[in-house]
């Protein structure tokens, strides 16, 4: 059976306003939305966008949407804090291999960050299935050339 984030229990969840540097930009993807859910576009085909996650540790990945069907692995396990659009700030631990998918319907999406709060290197696969409810949004131009 497919695991969600939906039974993944937290290690901490804070509703706390979030810093102004976090909520800032928070709103600037609001205003423009960043389809670019991984750190590296390893791979792109009809069918699936293959990203890259690699934090060290304080590192963090900005805000980015997903509208699209998708998976992910952690290759490396380690602990991470997200802000989720929903104003929580939730902290996960993750084991090397664990893999969580999610499903959005028409119009749902899902907005949020990543940070390496441990003390090794946070190394996760993303992959994401174009055919899914929502339009893959476009990628810049620059993110698929670093891929090719």
């Amino acid at each position: 059976m497919a695991m969600t984030m939906m039974e993944k229990a937290a290690l901490k969840t804070d509703h706390s306003a979030w810093p102004d540097p976090i909520a800032k930009e928070f709103e600037r993807e609001r205003a423009n939305p960043n389809p670019c859910v991984g750190s590296r576009l390893l791979s792109e085909n009809e069918r699936v966008r293959v990203w890259e996650i690699r934090l060290q540790p304080g590192e963090r990945i900005g805000f980015h949407r997903h509208v699209l069907d998708y998976f992910w692995t952690s290759v490396s396990g380690g602990r991470g804090r997200q802000h989720v659009h929903d104003g929580t700030t939730v902290e996960y631990t993750y084991q090397p291999g664990e893999t969580r998918h999610e499903t959005y319907g028409a119009g749902e999406f899902k907005v949020h960050d990543l940070e390496n709060i441990g003390d090794k290197e946070m190394v996760f696969m993303t992959i994401e299935f174009l055919s899914s409810a929502n339009k893959p949004m476009a990628l810049p131009e620059q993110v698929r050339k670093a891929a090719a």
